[in-house]
């Protein structure tokens, strides 16, 4: 698996030491994920590790273990879980310190996930506390557990709840990572067959502000790029909007333009700048999806 994940066409992928694996091939998991970070290609890959959960006796040793045998090679280490700030500060001071022991000449990143009611409430604080931080992550599975949601279907929405049960925990965490300057990344689908159920809630995820969601198999990866990718038409719209802007509030004198019926102004461009950019990402294949 990690062998197809770096050849997969993922922008970012993340070798697990968590969920996916069985609790006695812990020790096994960690040379795995280091020795794949050591001699596999990963091209213009990310690469990321997702360690055990801090509340555990597992979580220390894995960032040792694993960024001291191959920090050359590992951007971000993926902590799950976090339920406070002081969460993001140990693991930042764990990795300074191996940083600084093994030589290593560029500072490895942190992604946090929001899976709990304790890190939901505390996530504008956690967003903050470190440098290092590049990412948050809404888990919805263990979000459901933490919360008591009668769901076994991760990611997806419960039957028979009349509105998106997950709207409130999602718009929080990207006005989180926004107002930190980090991005904001939505987990996992787990019906991994289910290509429009997928596109849906990618969609959604989109639509709330979110940069990419994770891929949990190689055949959702081309769904969640078409999601996360602007279309030509929003692009064109985009270009219109800067161009006509430019050209008629010039000559008007005016802050606020009507372009096809539609009032263009200063909150019009800068929506139009933040589309363009991610479809210049897009074009520099950096578009954001992730595989476990």
């Amino acid at each position: 698996m990690i062998r197809q994940a770096a050849a997969s066409t993922a922008d970012q992928v993340f070798l697990d030491l968590e969920d996916s694996v069985a609790p006695a091939r812990k020790e096994e998991a960690r040379h795995n994920v280091a020795e794949g970070l050591r001699t596999l290609d990963w091209a213009s890959k990310t690469t990321c590790v997702r360690i055990n959960g801090l509340e555990t006796a597992l979580a220390y040793q894995d960032i040792i273990e694993v960024v001291e045998a191959a920090g050359k090679n590992l951007d971000t280490v993926m902590v799950p879980k976090v339920r406070c700030p002081e969460d993001v500060y140990f693991v930042d001071t764990l990795l300074g310190q191996i940083e600084q022991r093994m030589g290593l000449d560029r500072r490895i990143g942190i992604e946090a996930l929001i899976e709990t009611a304790e890190g939901l409430v505390n996530v504008e604080k956690i967003a903050f506390a470190s440098r290092r931080l590049e990412t948050l992550i809404f888990g919805a599975g263990d979000f459901a557990a933490s919360m008591g949601v009668p769901s076994l279907n991760i990611g997806a929405q419960p039957f028979g709840y009349p509105g998106h049960l997950w709207h409130f925990p999602m718009v929080r965490i990207v006005a989180a990572a926004k107002a930190a300057r980090l991005q904001a990344i939505d987990g996992p689908f787990g019906a991994y067959q289910d290509m429009e159920g997928l596109r849906t809630v990618a969609q959604t995820a989109r639509a709330l502000g979110f940069d990419g969601k994770w891929a949990v198999h190689p055949a959702q990866i081309e769904v969640v790029h078409q999601v996360f990718t602007p279309t030509e038409e929003e692009v064109r719209q985009a270009r219109a909007f800067m161009e006509h802007y430019d050209g008629i509030a010039a000559d008007s004198g005016t802050g606020a333009i009507t372009i096809n019926g539609q009032m263009v102004d200063e909150a019009s461009l800068k929506m139009a700048r933040e589309l363009l950019r991610r479809a210049d990402l897009a074009d520099g294949a950096r578009r954001t999806v992730l595989v476990s």
